[in-house]
């Protein structure tokens, strides 16, 4: 499949997908938006893709909606809402919108910040499954000092990683956090030169090494897990284990430990 506003690339089980505006900070358009889905819906579907790493070309990860978008919702009164189509359309409703669509991708997905992330942009990393930052890397909420509130989800999830009062300091100040203070608060996993470089040798590793099967379960337990008491996680992890101890990579678990070798996963 041919992107404008993504590119997209697969090497060693790792699917690269890159903003691509970097002219304009990779601001997010709808264009944008549709090739997103679109190509992680191809990485989804590709049976060699075992991880995906998002990242942006250029500068910057995502800078935000675009400010000719933004003002032209402006100027028309219009809400900026549109129709969405779910993911998965027999899963959670919580993930069946705008942003929180990403934990329907039942592959893990690491955020490359690599740049400048701010408001739309931000929302889109806080809904990826971890977040590696470079050094020079820049978070931004932006939506106060646009007149906004924290819209795409962002007042729940960044709540859950950064803790409630953290959350509230970024929300109203909208100021810039740098990747160290990004890592010392939570908001990113780690912090290295060439996040993406890091991002990618870390999905590399998931593919080569771990079963497909364990991370896809593993992945959905853990999401919903944000929207569940402790009695139904423990019986999806009961009726998940029961399934999981009669399957192949299982069974290659067990085998490749024992015969001191690298694993075979096939993800059955």
């Amino acid at each position: 499949m041919s992107y404008n506003e993504v590119l997209y690339a697969v090497d060693r089980g790792v699917a690269t997908v890159t903003l691509n505006r970097p002219d304009r900070l990779n601001a997010w358009t709808p264009a944008m938006g549709r090739e997103l889905r679109e190509a992680m819906e191809e990485a989804r579907e590709d049976k060699l893709v075992r991880a995906i790493v998002l990242t942006g070309a250029g500068r910057g990860f995502c800078a935000g909606a675009d400010m000719a978008s933004l003002s032209a919702i402006s100027s028309r009164g219009e809400t900026g809402k549109a129709a969405f189509s779910p993911v998965d359309p027999a899963g959670r409703d919580d993930f069946k919108h705008p942003m929180t669509w990403l934990p329907a991708i039942d592959k893990p997905i690491i955020a490359a910040v690599n740049g400048p992330a701010a408001g739309l942009g931000l929302a889109l990393l806080l809904f990826c499954d971890l977040r590696f930052a470079a050094e020079g890397a820049k978070f931004v909420t932006a939506f106060s000092k646009r007149g906004l509130i924290a819209e795409h989800g962002t007042s729940w999830m960044l709540t859950r990683l950064v803790g409630h009062s953290r959350a509230l300091d970024l929300m109203y100040s909208s100021r810039a956090v740098g990747a160290d203070e990004a890592y010392r608060i939570g908001l990113v996993d780690r912090v290295a030169g060439d996040a993406v470089a890091e991002a990618q040798s870390y999905a590399r590793d998931l593919a080569e090494t771990v079963s497909p099967r364990s991370t896809r379960i593993i992945k959905r337990q853990l999401w919903n897990g944000l929207l569940e008491n402790l009695a139904a996680s423990m019986a999806e992890a009961d009726r998940e284990m029961a399934i999981s101890l009669t399957c192949e990579d299982f069974k290659e678990g067990v085998a490749h430990f024992l015969e001191r070798r690298p694993p075979r996963f096939t993800g059955a």
